[in-house]
Formats: structure tokens, C-alpha cells, sequence
């Protein structure tokens, strides 16, 4: 560090200048000594003097947050006030960047869907995130500093935080009773907790619907297995005539069609979400739907209904086959099932104007009362249970049919007024939709 030896030198320089300075002086009153001593203090007093001045002014530098340049001094002081703006420059530059790091987590914990509340060790909310203000019904900064019990009094949420039992988490409903939270609660640091909220209304719903679906299927499949066992040990246990022998195998075999019909109707729907979407670019032409429907209304009806049929000048669906079919048939099958003896039932293709094709299916059943319509594609959801095994229903029909039609981009629309009838209508875009007549003018 050549500027403390260069400091050293100037004091001394100045000392010694300063001594012989009074020496001379003093010699000729006879006080040579005394005046060396002095003019060597004054030398070294004017030093400091200086140093004080400028120590002055770096102060005054650093007492007004560093605005503008350092003093421009030269030797020890130049240096001093370039090392002291280097570190305070670093440690500016350190500030910021955890500052950035700081906003950049903060903004990640905002976007995340789940919410994110701190709380001090006297369990007052000292930052909430936007999911969590809406989770809670918390106003981010009204609520700051407010003890967080005051604002949320769900009892299970009081309970944990008052016993400490923060290895399990919480359910409790949302304000106003829009659904259903989780809740987690952390200590960190010096009694601080870490509440983490979370949105499970969906979550529940689900598990609840597969809940019930598996209580359905059970209870579906318990019942004709029941019968069937029940006539197997008839047979067994029993000596039968020949005609209550047929009478017993008849009614096992509907018992057991009607197991095949509902495993069958399972394997649909999870086949439906399991696999990709039908193709765009594969063409399907509606008579060859129409010729397989119209076989299978027939034989369903047996001459009891008056059936019509009417499915336009040939046009072409994109999707999948099998899965139109499927669709299809099943809103005619439900027609027959439910529409009386002597019945009207009617099939109609009509194109839109904007392009897209629907498949109306229209009868003159007993009809369906409104608070069944938004219900009537759940899994199970029958409005007459018992009607509905009768006329040999799984309940899982209409379930399929709005799979397909959404898996083709399409809808189901239904309309009912009881005493009247029934009208489906199976509604595909207008790009799953073409006439033969376009794709024969495209071919070269």
C-alpha cells in the first residue's frame, strides 16, 4: 500500500519543514529550539487540519445517500472515498438482486393457484398472496397486522392453530359457502407459521362422483346377480315342470343380458375418456348410420310405434364410426323404451345455416319434468329407477351419447314438457359436416 508510506512521508516532510522553519526564525531572538518544536507541530497541525476538511467532506458524501461522485482527493483520502464507494456500490448491486429475486418468488407464489399466508409469532397476517386473500375473504391490505382468527373463525382452522396440531391438514368451507378448502399450517423461523390454502371443491365433487359410480355399479350388477343366483339354486334345490324350467332359464337370461348390456355400456365410456379424439379427415356417410339405426329401431319397437325416418340427400359426418353409431342409437333406443304403444317417433337431419349438421330424435313419451333435464347425462341419473330396469335402461345411454358428441366438438341439446314428448337433437360442426357432392368436385 504505497499511499501509507507516501502519508508517512509527507508528515515527516512537513515536520521537518516546519521545524527548520522555526529554528531559523527563532534563532534570532535566542528561542531556537522551542520555535523548531513549534513549526514542527504546525506542519503536522496543518496536515490534520487538511485531513479534517476533507474527512469533512467525505461525511457530508456519505450523510446525503451518496449522491453524485465521491470528493475528488488525491493520496489516502482519494483512496479512502474510492473504496468506500466500491463497497457501498456492491453492496447496492447485492441489495437489488435479492430485491429482483425477491419480487421474481413473490410473483411466482402469485401465480400459483394455491393460497400463501404468512403469520408472525402472534399469529397476525404479515403477507398474503391473491389466492389466499379470495380463498379466506381476506383484503390483502386492510387485513395486514390483523390477527388472523379474528378474520377466519372456522372452527377446525381455530382448533389447529390453538392446539398446535400442525401435522394434518384442515378442511373448511370458503366464505360464503362457495366450496370446500385444505388447509396447512408450518411453523418456520422464530414462531411464525406458513398457512397454505387450497381449492378441493373439485377435487371432493369428483371423489364423490366416483363415490357414487361405484355404488352404482355395484348395486346394479348386485342385483341381477342376486336373481340369477337365486334361480340357479331353484334349479338345483327344486324339481321344476318344463315349462317353469324355460320360465326360470328365460328370466336368467334376461338377467344376465342385462349384465351385458351394463358392462358393455362401462367399457364405452371409459374406452370414450381413455382415447384420443375422432379424426377430422375420416368421412362417415350418414346412410350407412342410418341403414344400421333404423334395423335396430325396428326390432326394438316390434310394430308398437309409428316410426319415421328421414335423413336428408346423403351427407358425410368426420369422426368415428362407431362412436356416431353408438350415439345414435342410443337416443332412438331411448325413444322406444319410453315412448308408450302406438307412439310417435321421429329422426331428422337437418343442416343449419351456418354449416353444422344435427340429428333431431323427437317422440311423443310421457315427457321429462325440468328439474331432470340438466341431470339426465350423469352416470345412473334415471328419473323413474324402476321404469327405466324395466324397459331394460343401464342408465348409461345418455352419459355416452354427450361424450361422443363432445368428443366431435359438437352438443347435446334437450328439450321436454311432460304430458308432450321429448326432443334430442345431436348437434356436430360444420367442419365434421360435407355433402358427397363437394368431396366428388375437390378429386382431380
Amino acid at each position: 500500500m504505497p499511499w501509507i508510506w507516501l502519508r508517512v512521508l509527507l508528515a515527516l516532510t512537513l515536520a521537518v519543514g516546519g521545524g527548520l522553519l522555526g529554528h531559523l526564525l527563532g534563532g534570532a531572538w535566542g528561542y531556537a529550539l522551542q520555535a523548531a518544536l513549534t513549526g514542527a507541530l504546525l506542519g503536522v497541525g496543518l496536515l490534520f487540519s487538511l485531513d479534517m476538511l476533507r474527512g469533512h467532506r467525505i461525511l457530508r458524501w456519505l450523510a446525503e445517500s451518496l449522491n453524485g461522485p465521491p470528493p475528488a482527493f488525491a493520496g489516502f483520502w482519494g483512496e479512502l472515498a474510492a473504496r468506500i464507494e466500491r463497497a457501498l456500490r456492491a453492496r447496492e448491486r447485492t441489495a437489488d438482486a435479492e430485491r429482483e429475486r425477491l419480487a421474481q418468488f413473490l410473483s411466482a407464489i402469485e401465480a400459483s393457484p394455491n393460497g400463501v399466508l404468512l403469520l408472525d409469532a402472534s399469529e397476525q397476517i404479515e403477507w398474503c398472496n391473491q389466492p389466499a386473500a379470495e380463498h379466506l375473504g381476506l383484503d390483502r391490505q386492510r387485513d395486514l397486522r390483523q390477527r388472523v382468527t379474528n378474520l377466519v373463525r372456522a372452527p377446525a382452522f381455530v382448533a389447529m392453530l390453538q392446539a398446535r396440531a400442525f401435522d394434518q391438514p384442515v378442511q373448511i368451507p370458503q366464505p360464503g359457502g362457495r366450496g370446500l378448502l385444505s388447509i396447512i399450517v408450518r411453523p418456520y423461523g422464530d414462531g411464525q407459521r406458513l398457512v397454505l390454502t387450497q381449492d378441493i371443491t373439485e377435487r371432493e365433487r369428483a371423489d364423490a362422483m366416483r363415490r357414487d359410480f361405484v355404488a352404482n355399479v355395484s348395486h346394479e350388477i348386485r342385483t341381477p346377480l342376486t336373481v340369477v343366483a337365486g334361480f340357479v339354486e331353484t334349479l338345483t334345490n327344486l324339481p321344476l315342470s318344463e315349462v317353469e324350467r324355460k320360465r326360470v332359464l328365460a328370466l336368467m337370461a334376461q338377467q344376465t343380458q342385462r349384465m351385458q348390456s351394463l358392462v358393455g355400456d362401462l367399457l364405452t365410456l371409459a374406452r370414450l375418456e381413455g382415447s384420443p379424439r375422432p379424426p377430422a379427415d375420416t368421412w362417415v356417410p350418414l346412410a350407412r348410420l342410418s341403414s344400421a339405426v333404423e334395423l335396430d329401431a325396428r326390432s326394438l319397437s316390434a310394430g308398437r310405434h309409428r316410426l319415421a325416418f328421414d335423413w336428408g340427400d346423403g351427407v358425410e359426418l368426420a369422426g368415428s364410426e362407431p362412436e356416431l353409431l353408438s350415439a345414435v342409437t342410443n337416443l332412438v333406443s331411448n325413444a322406444v323404451r319410453y315412448t308408450p304403444e302406438s307412439g310417435q317417433i321421429e329422426v331428422v337431419w337437418r343442416r343449419r345455416a351456418e354449416g353444422a349438421g344435427e340429428i333431431v330424435v323427437r317422440d311423443t313419451g310421457p315427457g321429462i319434468a325440468a328439474e331432470h333435464l340438466t341431470r339426465l347425462t350423469e352416470r345412473f341419473y334415471r328419473v323413474d329407477g324402476s321404469r327405466s330396469r324395466d324397459t331394460g335402461g343401464t342408465g348409461l345411454g345418455l352419459a355416452i351419447v354427450k361424450h361422443v358428441v363432445q368428443r366431435h366438438g359438437g352438443e347435446l341439446l334437450i328439450e321436454s314438457t311432460p304430458g308432450v314428448g321429448s326432443c334430442f337433437t345431436l348437434v356436430l360442426p360444420a367442419s365434421r359436416v360435407r355433402a358427397p357432392a363437394t368431396r366428388l368436385a375437390l378429386q382431380p
